[in-house]
Order: C-alpha cells, then sequence, then structure tokens
C-alpha cells in the first residue's frame, strides 16, 4: 500500500515539474515563466523528495533529517529567489505581456522617482 503512495508522488512531483516545463516554453513574458517554473518545480521537487522520505522510512526504516531540511530549504528558497529576479527585471525595465496586465508597483515607483528628485 505504501508503495502506491510512493508513486503517487513520485508522478505528481513528475508531472507539476512537467507543467512548469510547459509553462516556460508557452507563457509570453519573464514575470510569467518565472512564475510557472517557480510554483510548479517547487511542488513538484518537494513533491519528490516526500516520496524519497516516505520510501526510506517505510522500506529502510530510516528517518532522514537531510530530506527534511532539503524539502525545507526548497519551500524557503526558492519563493525568495524568484521574488528577487522579479523584482529585479521589473527595476531593470523588463515590460509585462500587454494583455490583462496589472502594474501595481508603477505608482510606488514613479513617487520613489519624484523624492528622489527633490
Amino acid at each position: 500500500m505504501i508503495e502506491l503512495v510512493i508513486s503517487a508522488f513520485v508522478i505528481l512531483g513528475g508531472l507539476l515539474t512537467l507543467l512548469g516545463a510547459i509553462g516556460i516554453i508557452r507563457l509570453p513574458d519573464v514575470y510569467g515563466r518565472l512564475h510557472a517554473a517557480t510554483k510548479s518545480a517547487t511542488l513538484g521537487v518537494i513533491s519528490i523528495m516526500v516520496a524519497v522520505f516516505l520510501y526510506f522510512v517505510s522500506t529502510e526504516g530510516v528517518f532522514s533529517g537531510k530530506v527534511l531540511l532539503t524539502i525545507l530549504f526548497v519551500f524557503m528558497t526558492a519563493p525568495v529567489a524568484a521574488f528577487m529576479i522579479s523584482r529585479s527585471a521589473y527595476t531593470v525595465g523588463v515590460k509585462m505581456f500587454n494583455k490583462g496586465h496589472q502594474d501595481d508597483l508603477a505608482k510606488y515607483e514613479n513617487r520613489e522617482k519624484e523624492i528622489s528628485k527633490n
């Protein structure tokens, strides 16, 4: 029974990673691509690492703290890295896709420019 759960986590992780790869190819701008890569790839890696953890606990009887730390590390660092990359892309001036975008940072950027002029 545990083999089915482990297999489900591995398949889910593979599908989420595949979904992220498709999103990188299909989405029009850097922000959408970064979102697809971060969300789905992070969840895919975490799903696969949960499967690894369950495998070692169930078959080997080993509680692997390294696997849990890897899950925590990926869960904490991937969103922060994506945020920093997207913020730097915005600061440099990478344009968003024209259809249906909402630029919430524009008024703050304009206000900062006005403050720095004074």
